[in-house]
């Protein structure tokens, strides 16, 4: 089998080299060429026409996010983008993600422990990268100067994203400090802190598009809800999470539970991305905190979420077990804690990701009755194994491309 092409761009001479060394000592793989600049890898990009991309975020001249902005514009390529620690990074990163990198790892420290894992996860994720075509109707990116995201696909007609369905098959938020799950960490150390009215909130917008007004959330928070939202992603959910959450109208009657594969911290940075365009409030999930309409809550990194009811109110439930299937916070996880809330009209979203996590837990919240059970076409995915698994092991009951998710959950909860 012929190697694949790939292209090292970071700033710095020795990770060039170790990058270098990494991929071009597995057969799968061969460097045909490494840049110093953003500007030198679009030209490289050009010239040599490489099957992947690894690409620092932190460069001179053109840096890693404006040169992936211009290679998913004019010649969409599987990015691996190469983050530092700094939270300046982890939100440059996120960013990446939104604008269509395929993945990210952490650059490496001068251990050789950790260079051994980074070189591990690195050929991993190459390996996953090369295998997927990316299109470009897949990847709506913004230019230099203003963040262009997707429109708005809840105006669409609602029957025509239900006419390609397939066949069968509480009180007020909580901000407190969370209480620790299990003797580590905990997990409040990166949740957001308390937010302020709606009224007094500073903008938040996109680094890349000054002056864009923030998004108005609506100032009402309730814990009473007959209809709650779950959904479950991975390789390419922050795209795609960011043109469903942005597309649900600020009004939603239902809380909305996500599980995105990704690491500590980094589930911080995105819910701070996605609250700066939602008209939702998105934020990072919280140890014991009430669940209410109308607030997104992703499960941190390194914490399986669960939904709980105590006290005449449901809860998050942050733990620190045994990954599931490799992952923690784990889809199926979160999924089959809601299996018993037989009470509430239960929503369950898988989209784009590796593997098959949240297909044996949607196929138990579908036999439990659940309202609605869909799963991203192939036609819009990243990465379509999570989707895939799901729809053969007869747990999604409806098949959407990403644009008709939002319209049909907003339809369905709304009535």
């Amino acid at each position: 089998m012929t190697p694949y092409r790939i292209l090292v761009v970071d700033d710095s001479a020795f990770m060039r080299k170790l990058f270098s060394d990494i991929i071009g000592g597995d057969p799968s793989f061969t460097v045909v060429g490494t840049a110093a600049t953003g500007a030198q890898a679009v030209e490289l990009l050009a010239a040599l026409d490489p099957d992947a991309v690894t690409m620092d975020i932190e460069m001179p001249d053109m840096n890693g996010l404006e040169a992936l902005r211009v290679i998913m514009g004019q010649k969409p390529t599987p990015v691996i983008m190469l983050s530092g620690l700094s939270e300046d990074n982890r939100r440059a990163t996120v960013e990446a993600l939104q604008y269509g990198a395929f993945d990210f790892i952490h650059k490496p420290t001068v251990m050789t422990a950790d260079i051994d894992r980074v070189a591990e996860q690195l050929l991993s994720r190459l390996k996953s990268a090369v295998s997927v075509k990316l299109r470009s109707s897949l990847l709506p990116l913004p230019d230099k100067q203003a963040a262009k995201w997707p429109e708005n696909p809840a105006s669409k007609a609602v029957a025509s994203a239900q006419a390609t369905r397939a066949a069968p098959g509480g009180g007020a938020r909580s901000n407190r400090k969370p209480a620790e799950p299990a003797p580590a960490e905990s997990a409040a150390s990166a949740a957001p802190k308390k937010k302020a009215s709606p009224a007094a909130r500073k903008p938040a917008v996109s680094p890349a598009a000054p002056g864009t007004p923030a998004v108005p959330k609506l100032p009402s928070r309730v814990a009473e809800f007959r209809h709650l939202i779950a959904i479950g992603t991975s390789t390419g959910g922050p795209r795609a999470l960011h043109q469903l959450i942005g597309s649900l109208p600020g009004n939603l009657p239902a809380p909305v539970l996500i599980v995105q594969h990704m690491p500590p911290k980094f589930t911080h940075s995105l819910a701070q991305r996605l609250d700066s365009f939602s008209e939702l409030s998105v934020k990072e999930a919280e140890h014991g905190e009430r669940v209410a309409a109308g607030t997104v809550y992703i499960a941190p990194g390194g914490y399986h979420m669960t939904l709980a009811r105590a006290g005449g109110s449901y809860r998050i439930e942050l733990s620190l077990g045994e990954p599931r299937g490799g992952h923690r916070p784990s889809v199926d996880l979160l999924f089959e804690s809601l299996v018993p809330f037989v009470e509430l009209a239960r929503h369950a979203v898988i989209m784009t990701g590796m593997g098959s996590d949240g297909a044996k837990g949607m196929k138990a919240l579908a036999a439990s009755g659940a309202e609605t059970t869909i799963a991203e076409s192939e036609e819009t995915c990243i990465v379509f194994g999570m989707p895939r698994s799901a729809i053969e092991l007869g747990a999604a009951k409806t098949v959407l491309p990403l644009h008709g998710i939002a319209p049909l959950l907003t339809e369905a909860v709304m009535k």
